[in-house]
């Protein structure tokens, strides 16, 4: 049987929508009954992200993913509110070291999916998740799901638990002003 983050995997031309069948069948298989929404055009930045889903951009939950210091053949990926930016220091003191993001096809083989796609959820054994202080501000928040075309509204609760965060880290700036 293929799980979710082995479809996901699939570097094929379907792979984008391999990963978002697996982020809404991780979604589904932990009891979220929402709805994936689905754009003709990319949602990869969240300005776009915030436009088709009409929302102010601090509410898009980007998730950024980093070399995990620790161990570089596995990603961090830190979820946080779109008017947020990583802040070096605050990273080094949370995960050991400096944050590096990932490169190229680097994205596909620790997340799972692909760039513009990446997200809290079907993710590739080889990625550790948190959640940044910055999206304890709102009830719901809008992750992608999977592809660059994609977004999830989820509630912030949900959002702790579909995700299999490992926990919650203060390592976002730029938000609090």
């Amino acid at each position: 049987m293929t799980s979710a983050a082995d479809t996901a995997h699939a570097h094929i031309s379907g792979a984008t929508v391999a990963s978002v069948e697996a982020a809404r069948q991780h979604l589904l298989a932990r009891g979220w009954s929402g709805e994936i929404l689905e754009f003709e055009e990319s949602s990869a930045t969240v300005e776009l992200a915030a436009v088709k889903v009409g929302t102010e951009p601090a509410r898009i939950a980007k998730t950024l993913g980093f070399y995990d210091p620790s161990d570089p053949a596995r990603a961090v990926l830190v979820v946080a509110a779109g008017d947020a930016k990583v802040n070096g220091g605050a990273f080094k003191r949370a995960f050991g070291g400096k944050p590096r993001m990932l490169q190229g096809d680097d994205v596909l083989a620790l997340t799972g999916h692909p760039i513009g796609g990446v997200c809290p959820f079907a993710n590739a054994e080889t990625a550790r998740v948190f959640l940044d202080e910055s999206l304890r501000r709102f009830e719901t928040v809008y992750p992608a799901a999977g592809t660059s075309t994609s977004a999830v509204q989820i509630h912030l609760s949900d959002l702790e638990r579909l995700s299999d965060a490992e926990g919650w880290v203060d390592v976002a700036t730029g938000w609090r002003e």
